[in-house]
């Protein structure tokens, strides 16, 4: 089942006036365990708006404390250390496999180029296809089990039949997919699989050395201009974390996805050089339990200056001085407009909305910290939640928030 690890950093992110809530956020001592309950009552005419700290779920490693960190002079190796203390350093190698979610038309379909190869998955024979005179090639489900391999040529030709499931390879070089929302290369070989042999329903699968994999996510998990150490940092939670993906599939067809659920992938496209040279830099390095196996190195864009707890020993809730830097805008942000028809959407059994309620916070931080539980009432009755839970369905930057109702 998909695992959120994270929120993609946005590139494309406008600033915003960094909010001083109270005292800086790292700085603040944990709240007393008891708490008085925060409540707004909500009236047809109110208006909600909404300050908060940080981006994402809070686990693990801040990728703007990391470049926080790594403009104060700490090394990658230290980065990992402060983030995911009591794990050790270690190596992984081999491939992954990852489940291209934006091939949806049950057919895979690339562009030609020299070398390019179809290899069935059943008999592990490989066939360099012809390149004169196409344009595309294509996986189809046929009758049964059976992969229909076809080329474009004014029209699609039906070229060859294979017994079972079938990939696309080109001797090392890229092989470019072809998207409804644009043509994407990828390193490794594309498979057409079937989730259920028989049916008709394919879904596309890059099958990747660990290495390459990498080029094609650490440009999409944070900002190829940081510093160097903040680069390694990244390159070495996303190994450790396909790693441990790997280890713990999300299917018998593939290891990994390639959204926010799990690492967001772009292949081959996506590569930039400095990002290249901190993978490089980093060659099979990644972070181990203390069983010695990958450890789970989840991370978010920006914690808001306090760590939260996960689920296993080396996640854990402490303050943190680096995410605060003046280079970070979403670890504080404030006015976010938030209305109660999206309360009502995504809450329908309340009704229509007439009271929000802050039951409980981790007590980590200015506010009181994170929202742990809440209370949404409305005409239809109430619903009690998380904060995790309402922050992704009304899409606030993270459960470390609270209202202003007028």
């Amino acid at each position: 089942m998909p695992r959120t690890s994270h929120l993609v950093i946005p590139l494309a992110l406008l600033s915003c006036t960094a909010l001083a809530l109270g005292a800086v956020p790292g700085a603040v001592a944990a709240a007393p365990a008891a708490q008085a309950a925060e409540v707004w009552t909500i009236g047809a005419g109110s208006t909600i708006k909404v300050d908060g700290f940080g981006y994402g779920h809070g686990r693990g490693m801040s990728q703007y404390g990391s470049e926080g960190a790594a403009l104060q002079g700490l090394t990658s190796a230290q980065i990992m250390d402060f983030y995911y203390p009591g794990t050790t350093a270690g190596q992984a190698k081999g491939q992954v496999k990852v489940w291209i979610s934006g091939d949806r038309d049950n057919v895979l379909t690339v562009l030609r180029r020299p070398g390019l190869a179809v290899r069935d998955l059943v008999t592990k024979k490989k066939i360099v296809l012809p390149d004169r005179n196409t344009r595309r090639w294509r996986l189809k489900a046929g009758s049964g089990t059976k992969t229909v391999v076809s080329f474009y040529r004014g029209g699609w030709v039906r070229w060859r039949t294979l017994g079972g499931d079938a990939e696309f390879t080109a001797g090392g070089a890229p092989v470019t997919l072809v998207l409804a929302t644009g043509n994407v290369a990828y390193r490794g070989g594309l498979a057409s699989r079937a989730p259920r042999p028989g049916r008709a329903k394919r879904i596309t699968v890059n099958r990747v050395p660990l290495e390459s994999y990498l080029r094609g996510v650490v440009p999409r998990e944070t900002f190829p201009s940081w510093h160097q150490a903040a680069l390694e940092a990244q390159a070495i939670a996303a190994r450790t974390y396909a790693a441990w993906d790997r280890s713990t599939p999300s299917s018998k067809l593939y290891q990994i996805c390639d959204t926010t659920s799990c690492q967001v992938y772009g292949g081959f496209s996506a590569e930039y050089a400095s990002t290249d040279t901190a993978i490089a830099a980093t060659r099979f390095s990644v972070r181990l339990d203390g069983a010695g196996k990958p450890a789970f190195t989840q991370f978010s864009s920006s914690n808001g200056g306090w760590t939260v707890a996960g689920s296993q020993p080396y996640l854990v809730a402490k303050a943190d001085p680096y995410d605060g830097w003046s280079g970070n805008k979403v670890g504080t942000w404030h006015d976010v407009p938030l209305t109660a028809g999206n309360v009502e959407r995504n809450y329908p059994a309340i009704g229509s909305l007439t009271k929000i309620s802050i039951d409980t916070r981790d007590g980590h931080g200015d506010l009181g910290g994170r929202v742990l539980k809440m209370t949404l009432t409305g005409t239809g009755g109430s619903v009690q939640t998380t904060g995790e839970d309402f922050r992704l369905r009304v899409g606030l930057r993270s459960s470390w928030f609270v209202l202003k109702v007028s």
